[in-house]
């Protein structure tokens, strides 16, 4: 996926899970931030980012904050729904007779149903945003949501469908995302279930420029 508008900026500081404030061609501007996650190892006074205008008439902040640089110099896209844009771009390139995204199944909606020939699929997709010492972290803050579609996904393996949890590796060099138990004890016992269940958990490998994101790899757990 691509941007079709980006501009540089320096980050100054988040005033809630919305909303942040940037140096701007050396002005002060309000924007949108596109991830409520807490990105506090990320979203650090002085570091480098950059904004998109999507130019939606009635908003009340011109600019939308996609990325940011670490401090050890790794970009990483933080827009919560870029995860699922370059999944279905991704799966558009694979063998499958149908995508079908936003699937009602039970009381969820997973990410994406597929089929291939007679066999179903189901994938959830989540954006991993989190890195520590090269390996990727999800969650970054307690998401009940999470847990519930893990629970949905083990159901549907339970009752014949091949079901895929994916993780969106949002920044370059990380090939493996983790259960943050730490943070989320919860999510860490439903991603064990999942995988004794026979749940697939799929790693999708990014590169990541200031105005693009796109997958370049896959792995299983």
């Amino acid at each position: 996926m691509k941007y079709d508008n980006i501009i540089r900026a320096v980050f100054q500081k988040r005033m809630n899970r919305f909303v942040a404030e940037v140096e701007l061609e050396g002005q002060m501007e309000t924007v949108h931030v596109k991830n409520t996650g807490r990105c506090k190892e990320l979203l650090i006074p002085g570091c480098e980012v950059w904004l998109t205008a999507p130019g939606t008439p009635g908003r009340k902040t011109r600019y939308d904050l996609t990325t940011v640089r670490k401090e050890n110099g790794i970009l990483f896209n933080i827009d919560s729904q870029a995860p699922n844009q370059v999944v279905k771009e991704w799966l558009a390139r694979e063998d499958y007779d149908a995508v079908i995204p936003e699937y009602t199944y039970g009381s969820s909606r997973i990410d994406f149903y597929m089929e291939h020939g007679a066999e179903k699929y189901l994938m959830e997709v989540k954006g991993c945003t989190l890195e520590i010492d090269g390996v990727g972290y999800f969650p970054d803050a307690p998401t009940e949501r999470g847990v519930k579609h893990i629970r949905e996904l083990i159901r549907a393996k339970e009752e014949g469908y091949h079901a895929m949890l994916a993780f969106v590796i949002q920044m370059d060099g990380v090939t493996e995302v983790r259960a943050n138990a730490a943070t989320h004890p919860a999510f860490g016992e439903a991603m064990d279930d999942a995988r004794k269940a026979g749940v697939e958990v799929l790693f999708l490998r990014c590169h990541v420029e200031p105005d693009s994101l796109v997958i370049i790899g896959s792995g299983l757990c």
